[in-house]
């Protein structure tokens, strides 16, 4: 759908920008047609309120593709170029989150969350290529992890990763359709263009006693048992949320 929604705007901005060249009474430069339709494309992808990094991607397109046409390179470099970011970001053509990478500093924070909760059970709910399951299978051998992912690359260099680790499961697919019953601790370093329904997911499905730990983005209406402030790059918060019996937690 957000794929869709980024096709039409780029055809909407470029029909707008040829109807102002045709009605204009004199002659643009060529870079300003450039990033005029960037502009109108950023535009109406606000109008269709797609996610900010969508708005970067219009911005970005055409003046990057006008770039490129000028080095005259093959065709077939064009085409590969594209597989390799569909490959890639396959979850953000679909709608869901880019991908995002955690810091080894995020991985030893959970570390000390899983030692502190006792868990046996862990699912990194968008794991990537497996910064953060594959420290921790290594540092805790008897817990049992899951990661999924369903970008079609970074699913494969985390199985890649994680192939001799006997205690994760890397799995292909969506996080949607993954049931967060069974584990003790969930952790998501996702968008907050999802995060509302996330958190009814986990609200809905995770046991009583349970931990949710959403990396740099809260749960909208809903109060953490702790904000842990990480000392990496992007200063990074993780948001501690306990599942109470209500299966509510307190709202603020």
């Amino acid at each position: 759908m957000q794929f869709i929604k980024f096709l039409v705007c780029q055809f909407l901005a470029v029909l707008a920008v040829y109807l102002c060249i045709y009605l204009a009474t004199w002659t643009p430069d060529f870079r300003f047609i450039v990033f005029f339709q960037a502009f109108i494309a950023a535009s109406l992808s606000m109008l269709v309120r797609q996610a900010i990094w969508w708005r970067v991607i219009h911005l970005a397109f055409i003046p990057a593709v006008a770039a490129l046409l000028t080095l005259n390179l093959p065709s077939w470099l064009y085409l590969s170029i594209f597989i390799l970011l569909t490959l890639v970001f396959w979850g953000t053509l679909r709608g869901d989150v880019p991908l995002f990478l955690s810091s080894v500093a995020v991985s030893d924070a959970l570390q000390t969350i899983l030692d502190k909760e006792r868990a046996v059970s862990f699912v990194d709910i968008g794991a990537g290529i497996g910064t953060i399951v594959a420290p921790l299978a290594r540092r805790s051998p008897t817990l049992r992890i899951v990661a999924m992912e369903q970008a079609p690359l970074p699913w494969l260099l985390g199985y890649w990763r994680c192939f001799k680790l006997k205690n994760v499961d890397v799995r292909y697919g969506s996080l949607w359709d993954c049931d967060l019953a069974i584990y003790a601790v969930v952790f998501a370093f996702l968008s907050p263009a999802v995060m509302l329904r996330l958190a009814e997911k986990v609200r809905r499905e995770m046991p009583i006693g349970g931990l949710f730990i959403s990396s740099s983005f809260p749960a909208p209406d809903w109060r953490p048992e702790a904000v842990i402030e990480i000392g990496d790059r992007r200063r990074t918060r993780l948001y501690c949320y306990r599942i109470q019996s209500e299966k509510i937690s307190d709202k603020q």
